[in-house]
């Protein structure tokens, strides 16, 4: 059987967060999606379920959800086939109401740019070239 990856994160609206994310180009599968969560695939094998605060508590009744205006727990970063790709969905995510929180990366043989989702969940997209990677 082929590995799979599910990444699941808070959100605070669904309707909100699949507005922003169909923006930037990613689809859903509804088999996987209620009123309350989302499968949003992001490759063959990777997916992001995008749950609602209430919804995400219940995975984790003994902790508490993260306050992503407050705090980080992880950086979401997937990689994408050219520099142009990045610039592409860095634009796409800032005029759908994504904030870059840091300039851009580059280190000749990878380059990335970040952004903080509408819910506070971080994403960084790059392009790398291991190829190019500098020795040491």
């Amino acid at each position: 059987m082929k590995k799979q990856l599910y990444v699941n994160l808070p959100i605070e609206n669904l309707k909100r967060s699949k507005e922003f994310f169909t923006a930037l180009g990613f689809t859903f599968n509804e088999q996987f999606s209620d009123e309350t969560s989302t499968a949003m695939i992001v490759d063959e094998g990777i997916v992001f379920m995008l749950l609602e605060k209430e919804r995400f508590q219940s995975f984790v009744p003994h902790k508490k959800v993260a306050e992503l205006e407050k705090s980080c727990a992880a950086i979401n970063a997937i990689q994408l086939e050219s520099k142009e790709e990045v610039d592409k969905i860095m634009q796409k995510a800032i005029s759908a109401g994504g904030n870059e929180y840091r300039e851009a990366q580059d280190h000749g043989f990878m380059f990335g740019r970040a952004f903080e989702d509408l819910d506070g969940n971080l994403w960084e997209f790059f392009w790398m070239d291991v190829s190019q990677m500098p020795e040491g």
